[in-house]
């Protein structure tokens, strides 16, 4: 690593642990003043009310790290462009697309660092958080738990559960349907008040049997049938569960499953991808940081369009991934399409500063007139010679 980058990366560690550690507090007091009285009411000790934020930092981290990382950027190009260091860089034949190529590459590791806090530390803090919540100040155990409306496919069945409690493999109104070899017919309709699920298979009763066939019905006290579906599962799966917290991992499984069930996953697609997305968003921010600083190095105004930058980044974001999850928009496209744009923003504003032009004869601040391009300089460097030519 060259002294440069270390001295960038020094820099900009120091700038993101500070703005970060005061979103963090932020967001813990707000959280706080919220459900204090909640946990006050349920005469929940200190040890779980702390156990409790603090298994909710990864989640505060991956959430806020785009638009820390972005202040942090700006607030270190401006503090340099301040200590006139981006004039000794230039002078020292540093061009700002390589000091841009840093910070592109220190933009991709915080993206993996983001990913790890969302997907790993994040779902297990999350996890615990909701458990606490659940468990200690509610009062509500998992136990009983209850989903509804479920729908499986095993073998040649088509399941629907009205409603299961996964953690005692138990559950009311069900229905069977049982298909022929191809799929195209029903032979057999099952229709039960409860069932339970054992492991050598399921056990329905009070059964109502329909034959659309022969345009017949029967009942039964009990059947049993050879299904193997394990319905803890179910908790993962949750229709009214927040897919946005399932991990990478689950999520694409999830997504496996019931594309071959023949399930519509374009909503689930288009939540795996925002996944992927958000944390390349930081590279995104750090492109932003460079641009505002080729129009202006004023601390102020960076600082005030880049915040306003990032809650129209988050809501072109959030408008993709609605309409993806609707099917109104292909999937990768509404994942990836605010970073797409706001980097092609970016990027373009950045290599328009940075191409090449004619020398031109221009002073800097207090020096002698000097023959090249003043536009590979910092803005605050540049002041051309009036009346000047080019002679060459």
């Amino acid at each position: 690593m060259s002294l440069l980058s270390r001295y960038l990366l020094r820099q900009n560690l120091f700038l993101m642990f500070t703005v970060l550690s005061v979103g963090i507090g932020l967001y813990l007091l707000s959280d706080l003043f919220d459900r204090l009285d909640d946990f006050l009411e349920a005469s929940v000790g200190v040890g779980i009310i702390a156990t409790y934020f603090l298994s909710k930092i990864p989640l505060i981290i991956s959430q806020i790290l785009p638009a820390v990382f972005l202040i942090a950027c700006i607030l270190q190009l401006c503090f340099m462009a301040r200590a006139r260091e981006l004039v000794a860089l230039q002078a020292g034949g540093i061009s700002f697309a390589r000091m841009a190529s840093f910070f592109i590459l220190y933009g991709l590791m915080w993206a993996m660092v983001q990913l790890c806090f969302s997907q790993f530390l994040g779902v297990k803090g999350e996890e615990l958080s909701a458990r606490i919540w659940r468990e200690e100040v509610r009062k509500k155990s998992i136990e009983a738990a209850t989903l509804h409306s479920v729908w499986f496919t095993e073998g040649d069945n088509m399941v629907h559960l009205g409603r299961v409690q996964p953690a005692r493999n138990t559950g009311e109104d069900i229905t069977v349907y049982e298909l022929d070899g191809e799929g195209r017919n029903i032979l057999q309709v099952l229709r039960a008040k409860s069932f339970t699920v054992e492991k050598s298979g399921w056990l329905l009763r009070d059964v109502r049997i329909l034959d659309p066939g022969m345009f017949t019905t029967g009942r039964a006290d009990i059947i049993s049938l050879p299904l193997k579906q394990d319905v803890a599962a179910f908790q993962a799966i949750d229709p009214r569960a927040d897919m946005q917290k399932l991990p990478l991992w689950k999520l694409w499984d999830a997504i496996g499953q019931l594309q071959a069930s023949g399930s519509n996953v374009e909503g689930l697609r288009t939540v795996f991808h925002m996944k992927l997305a958000y944390s390349g968003s930081l590279v995104v921010m750090g492109l932003v940081a460079l641009m505002l600083l080729t129009w202006k190095d004023n601390l102020y105004f960076c600082v005030g369009v880049g915040l306003v930058i990032t809650f129209a980044y988050y809501a072109l974001f959030t408008l993709g991934g609605s309409l993806g999850e609707k099917g109104l928009v292909y999937s990768v496209m509404a994942a990836w399409g605010a970073d797409i744009l706001f980097a092609a923003v970016a990027g373009g504003r950045i290599l328009w500063f940075t191409r090449p032009r004619g020398k031109i004869a221009y002073k800097d601040e207090d020096g002698p007139r000097k023959w090249g391009n003043p536009h590979h300089a910092h803005p605050i460097v540049r002041r051309k010679e009036k009346g000047a030519a080019d002679t060459r």
